[in-house]
């Protein structure tokens, strides 16, 4: 068997940013040339999936730019390339009046796709454009080793080593919704799908369920294309993201040096933080910014069920806090909230029904509050973000997979269940040793993994991980130490 033919064969399921930082890593450095790197993204741009493969001129990043990068520790690497390559010039918006950037989230996609192009030309890795169908096991108990990825395109690949990178789930919307609105022409379950706001007229009443960042970039398109009316947000709570502190900040805060063991103590530790920041001169900022930073070991230190309490009751407040809006979209809710033209409101929907004209007659309850409200409109949009619960059905390959007993949902409900390794725990809670979970879906393991320097970070962690599995497989196949043979 000559060594070209004996290199262990990896396959990475999915090529959104998360697939695409963990190729660069394994490519550069790491294995260089001792593994098969197939990369599995229906896109013709790797690395822009469904946060970055957008050419909505309001849809931003909602962090500086230095705070996003394929690279920890070189803060400037995207800014850097933003300069070089003039990707601002049709974007003057993007610099606010205190230097800090807020590109386009589609210059970050190019960003991405720009350093794998390259890797993908060179054959260093193979970008099979099309999406994975099923994965299964070849072989089964101790002789279980390789995998069996069958894609759309009719295509076979046999891979030593798989791993999950695939993209967030479509929102969940509530059953009342698709039951009274499925056939509606402006009930938009769905808002990645491109063109999804198209049918909205300029004037209509807009009932938006869901007020985080999704609402938020819903509300700027709308605004962007010239809409004029009415636009209502509601959620269970009636939160709304939130902006960035005026100037920067450093992270504020000490949550490690006695970790809270319970929501409640984490909880008022965060108060405390808070009252203290505050003191100093600081704002809530920098308290989030240090639990977002820390945010790994403080999950860590949790047992299930206080996650699950935080998941269940303190989630909607740290998302609102945690994941931001860039400054150029608040400042569209601002002056729409200002004139009326957009409310927030805490409400649940009770029920409704689409009236011969067309309109919707939708049921409300507010929260605490008893009785029902009925209210007109003309559209209704769901931004109530990915639904992580129902993630093993979302996608075919990973019904599959969880139907053959291979993985299993984590007990959070935030996404896949993995081990501290970050590979998949199956239905008997067994580490599977050649599946693995990368990014956002392994976060009820890790915890905070929804930014992207974590996501960077712990693309990074699995790639290093994979690695380890090439060297130990390539030695197998070829009897060479991989030492000697690089």
């Amino acid at each position: 068997m000559n060594r070209a033919a004996a290199r262990p064969v990896v396959a990475i399921i999915g090529g959104g940013f998360t697939g695409a930082a963990l190729a660069y890593r394994l490519v550069h450095g790491i294995c260089a040339g001792s593994a098969r790197i197939v990369l599995f993204e229906p896109r013709q741009v790797v690395g822009g999936g469904l946060a970055y493969d957008t050419d909505e001129a309001v849809h931003r990043i909602n962090v500086p730019a230095t705070r996003m990068s394929l690279f920890p520790g070189d803060e400037e690497h995207f800014p850097r390339w933003l300069e070089e390559t003039g990707a601002l010039r049709d974007d003057p918006e993007a610099v606010t009046a205190d230097g800090r950037m807020f590109p386009r989230r589609g210059a970050f996609g190019r960003y991405v796709h720009a350093h794998l192009a390259p890797l993908a030309a060179d054959g260093s890795i193979e970008h099979r454009k099309t999406r994975v169908r099923s994965v299964t096991a070849i072989g089964r108990g101790a002789n279980q080793g390789r995998w069996r990825l069958e894609a759309d395109d009719g295509s076979e690949t046999v891979a030593d080593i798989v791993v999950v990178a695939t993209t967030h789930p479509s929102p969940q919307a509530p059953s009342v919704l698709a039951r009274a609105l499925a056939e509606h022409p402006r009930y938009v379950a769905d808002t990645t799908v491109p063109g999804a706001l198209a049918a909205i007229r300029p004037d209509d009443r807009v009932l938006v369920v869901g007020a985080g960042l999704t609402a938020a970039d819903v509300i700027a398109a709308l605004d962007a294309a010239g809409h004029r009316g009415a636009i209502a947000a509601i959620s269970r709570r009636g939160l709304r993201s939130r902006g960035h502190a005026a100037l920067p900040q450093e992270p504020f805060g000490d949550f490690m040096t006695q970790p809270s063991r319970t929501a409640l103590e984490l909880l008022r530790a965060t108060r405390r933080a808070i009252a203290e920041a505050a003191a100093q001169g600081l704002s809530w900022h920098a308290v989030f910014d240090r639990l977002r930073t820390d945010g790994g070991e403080i999950w860590k230190a949790l047992p299930v069920a206080e996650r699950c309490r935080l998941v269940r009751f303190l989630r909607p407040y740290w998302d609102v806090h945690r994941f931001r809006i860039a400054p150029q979209v608040e400042a569209v809710l601002e002056r729409r909230l200002a004139d009326g033209r957009l409310t927030f409101r805490p409400a649940s929907i009770a029920g409704m029904e689409v009236l011969d004209d067309g309109e919707i007659a939708v049921r409300l309850r507010a929260r605490q509050q008893k009785g029902v409200r009925e209210e007109r409109y003309d559209a209704v949009v769901v931004t109530t973000g990915p639904g992580h619960a129902g993630i093993l059905a979302s996608q075919p390959y990973l019904a599959g997979l969880a139907a053959e007993g291979r993985l299993r949902a984590d007990p959070v409900g935030l996404g896949i269940d993995v081990d501290e390794e970050s590979r998949a725990v199956d239905a008997g809670g067994q580490p599977q040793r050649s599946l693995y979970v990368a990014g956002p879906l392994a976060r009820g393991t890790f915890g905070e993994l929804m930014g992207l320097p974590q996501v960077t970070e712990h693309a990074h962690f699995v790639a290093d991980r994979v690695a380890a599995d090439i060297r130990t497989l390539a030695e197998a196949n070829t009897g060479i130490p991989q030492r000697q043979a690089r």
